[in-house]
């Protein structure tokens, strides 16, 4: 059975979508950057082992990166998974797991990269908002999109309602990446993702909207 580590920095709303999703594996471990992280607990109380490195605690990024590493190649995992995981990782962190580590970004990559997108989005005025999940480059947020998810933006939306409404349908979206992964049928080929069945189009699958 495959294996697969999750990475968080909160309450683990995308963690527990993927715990819910009956994936094709194990969860072997959840890491977390902060030690008040609410998800600790929630898979704690589901058996999953769960470990804390907190990052105020090492002098440098590079010292942190390799702690994180070390303790996620104790568990021997086939995929990590960013969920909510609030740190920017080195480039010899990202090469080192390169090809089995994912990332779910709240935009319609390449659109707003980085931190605070639902207000990037309102403030830019567009119509059209959502998540994309892709593989993790030391380009940040650049990796390989893989697949993505849109929602419209309404007249009204605050960042609270869009977020929401993006949130939805990225509990949808990546266990569902996550589960084409672990059976077999994603990868990382020649840079681009590539899906079973699929020829890559600029490394992306675009779902435009999840029922």
């Amino acid at each position: 059975m495959k294996r697969y580590v999750i990475l968080i920095s909160g309450r683990g709303s995308n963690m527990l979508s993927l715990l819910d999703a009956g994936l094709p594996g194990a969860c072997a471990a959840v890491v977390s950057n902060r030690p008040d992280a609410a998800g600790l607990a929630l898979a704690a109380a589901r058996g999953i082992p769960v470990a804390t490195l907190d990052h105020r605690g090492f002098a440098t990024r590079e010292d942190f990166d390799a702690a994180l590493a070390a303790e996620i190649e104790r568990h021997a995992p086939d995929l990590v998974l960013l969920a909510g995981f609030m740190r920017i990782l080195g480039d010899g962190f990202v090469r080192r797991f390169q090809g089995r580590l994912l990332n779910i970004h709240p935009s319609l990559l390449p659109a707003f990269p980085g931190i605070k997108t639902h207000a990037q989005a309102l403030a830019a005025g567009v119509r059209v908002h959502g998540c994309s999940v892709h593989f993790v480059t030391p380009a940040l947020d650049g990796g390989p999109i893989i697949a993505q998810a849109a929602v419209p933006v309404q007249a009204g939306d605050d960042e609270a309602a869009l977020a929401a409404r993006v949130l939805a349908e990225e509990h949808v979206l990546y266990p569902r990446v996550a589960r084409w992964f672990l059976e077999g049928r994603l990868g990382l080929v020649d840079g681009r993702a590539r899906l079973a069945g699929e020829t890559p189009v600029g490394g992306a699958l675009h779902v435009p909207h999840i029922a």
